[in-house]
């Protein structure tokens, strides 16, 4: 842990999963809405929560684009199928 309370997994947050990376996006936005912590303890959760927030944009972006190749790829083998 670092002096303001928060551990030092700034560095594994790209290690996380999804799920596991949502999850403690919960936990920090429930424990912002709790209040009762300092100001600091306060900033260093928000800045936690923008890093977990932003692996799981890249997660769902990835989802996205492999949706995206799947459904393109039935058309290009159609495509390929053509005799024209």
């Amino acid at each position: 842990m670092t002096d303001d309370g928060t551990t030092t997994a700034a560095a594994a947050t790209g290690t996380l999963g999804y799920e596991q990376a949502r999850d403690e996006l919960i936990e920090v936005v429930r424990r912002l809405e709790a209040g009762g912590t300092t100001l600091e303890e306060s900033l260093a959760l928000w800045e936690r929560g923008e890093e977990l927030a932003k692996v799981c944009r890249r997660w769902l972006e990835g989802a996205r684009a492999r949706l995206d190749a799947a459904l393109a790829a039935p058309e290009a083998s159609a495509e390929g199928e053509r005799t024209d």
